[in-house]
């Protein structure tokens, strides 16, 4: 499982959403990578492929990165998963 972490403008948490397989998870890193690198006010509607009833839609000039990590097991110490989960183990 992967999951694919977007960090929103003044938002202090990511919104995260998960693929099975490697590739899909590249394929819509990607995508949200190019909205960002060439920002317009199009919207990006996202889904999980966890949980297929949750879907979410954001406006693509609000993102301000993209992560895409491997899921392992459940999130160490009830932190977020992604990037900022890395950022605090390193304190």
């Amino acid at each position: 499982m992967y999951s694919i972490d977007l960090v929103l403008k003044n938002v202090p948490l990511p919104i995260s959403v998960q693929r099975q397989e490697k590739e899909e998870a590249e394929a819509l890193y990607r995508e949200i990578k190019a909205a960002i690198e060439y920002p317009s006010n199009k919207v990006l509607e996202l889904t999980c492929q966890r949980e297929e009833e949750r879907k979410v839609a954001v406006i693509s000039e609000q993102i301000v990165a993209v992560t895409i990590s491997k899921k392992t097991g459940s999130a160490a110490g009830g932190r977020p998963p992604g990037f900022f989960a890395m950022m605090g183990a390193e304190s």
